[in-house]
């Protein structure tokens, strides 16, 4: 059974699924998918009523799913928004609701380079960060406007936004909603289940490791699992089951763990001790789970969606394998191979400019010494033909750019780069794919090859 191109898993480093014993899960848009309008939608609202009863003049505010993607920087020195290549140059950014120029864009970043360790810059690591992106850049207009007397910083701004969200989470409104209503918030996707029995059938050990509490894991795990469960539950399929993880300190710290005694009414007890297959536990750690299953690091692979809390800790504190799942990369993918056609034509012409930059050079610099009305009529030529093909590919350059997120681009790109969320990717994940059901394409005994990559001077023969 071969898998779509966008339901591929990409390598970025080979991994041997034969080698791997234990695969641990995150659950929130990974096991489970959401209609991400619909869940940003609902966190974005509860976020501003929450700010409204605090007084901020926040009524009127919307949100608009498409207007931001993952991999984006908060700027919370300037109160931008930006994106960035993978060495960190800023090549696009707004400031509130407006776009930089070109100009302001040069001249507040020239010598500016996005660097994920320092406080100044926040990245967009999950989708749950878009309705934060749509609330920061309505808030910054609205603060630079003075209608915010109660914040004296975008950082402050930043901050007071982060709070709202956590709040909507920690008072459960949100969640309260989803699981009132799962049918509207969840994209069902008929074969995980079977992915996760296949790997069960191939002497995989499963654990469910998420930061969700009991109650909101078990509700929505029943809801978009037991369905597809021929016989047993969600339960059956895993060997471990960790709620309440606090990741990524559950990666890199010893924190306690407890147990949930009785599952109905989320009643925990204090636990001491190896993990106990089939009971379910709240908090604790990473090397607790390495001790109980009995595994070394390089034998555990974890599959989360968030970029840094679920992959980039969990490699450099652990160096377990990791697979990160980003499901934007269907749409993308499946877009750039509609304009396949187009990219293959902007390909040739770009190979075309290169040739004709060259020999444009070539006469300028003859001309420094041949001043000759000859020359200077092939200059005059060969100048005019550069400025046509740049006009051409700027067209097609544009279309391009638009395969992805319309205002900000491909995922994986920032213009002609790989953007800085590619970096952090080939950097901390060792395979990506789309989501966690297109393990079934390659099975639990696959050998994922990472492809060879081209280097610059590859192509100089």
């Amino acid at each position: 059974m071969d898998a779509l191109p966008e339901r591929q898993i990409f390598s970025n480093r080979t991994l041997n699924l034969r080698s791997v014993q234990t695969i641990g899960y995150d659950m929130d848009y990974t096991l489970i998918h959401y209609h991400v309008s619909e869940w940003e939608q609902a966190a974005f609202r509860h976020a501003i009523e929450n700010l409204e009863a605090q007084g901020w003049p926040v009524a009127g505010m919307t949100f608009d799913p498409d207007a931001f993607t993952l991999g984006l920087v908060f700027d919370l020195e300037l109160g931008n928004l930006v994106k960035a290549t993978r060495f960190g140059f800023v090549i696009r950014a707004v400031h509130g609701g407006t776009e930089l120029s070109f100009n302001r864009l040069k001249a507040t970043y020239s010598d500016v380079v996005v660097d994920l360790s320092e406080e100044r810059f926040q990245f967009m690591n999950t989708l749950f960060d878009l309705s934060h992106a749509s609330m920061w850049c309505q808030l910054v207009d609205l603060f630079d406007q003075g209608k915010l007397p109660q914040v004296q910083s975008y950082r402050e701004l930043n901050s007071a936004i982060r709070d709202a969200l956590s709040e909507i989470h920690i008072a459960g409104a949100l969640k309260a909603e989803i699981v009132a209503d799962p049918e509207r918030f969840v994209d069902l996707d008929p074969m995980v289940v079977q992915t996760l029995k296949d790997q069960q059938a191939a002497g995989k050990k499963l654990a469910l490791i998420t930061n969700s509490e009991w109650s909101y894991t078990r509700q929505m795990m029943s809801y978009a699992f037991d369905r597809y469960c021929d016989e047993g539950t969600w339960r059956d399929l895993f060997d471990l089951v960790i709620v309440s993880a606090a990741k990524p300190r559950f990666f890199s710290d010893m924190s306690p763990v407890h147990r949930v005694a009785d599952e109905q009414n989320s009643l925990f007890t204090s636990h001491s001790g190896m993990l106990e297959p089939g009971s379910v536990y709240v908090g604790g750690n990473a090397r607790l789970v390495e001790e109980s299953l009995g595994q070394t690091r390089s034998e555990i692979l974890y599959v989360g969606d968030h970029l840094f809390g679920d992959v980039h800790v969990t490699k450099n504190a652990l160096r377990w394998r990791t697979a990160l799942v980003a499901r934007r990369l269907e749409t993308e993918i499946r877009a750039l191979l509609d304009a396949a056609d187009e990219q293959d034509e902007l390909t040739d012409l770009m190979k075309d400019k290169v040739l004709i930059d060259r020999w444009q050079a070539r006469l300028r610099m003859a001309r420094l010494s041949d001043s000759s009305d000859e020359l200077a009529d092939q200059l005059k030529a060969v100048t005019a033909d550069a400025v046509a093909m740049d006009r051409e590919i700027a067209i097609l350059a544009q279309a391009s750019s638009n395969l992805g997120n319309a205002k900000w681009g491909q995922l994986m790109r920032a213009g002609s780069d790989k953007s800085l969320y590619a970096r952090q990717v080939e950097k901390y994940a060792d395979v990506y794919m789309s989501r966690v059901s297109n393990f079934i394409y390659e099975t639990p005994f696959a050998y994922l090859r990472a492809a060879r990559l081209t280097l610059p001077h590859d192509l100089a023969h």
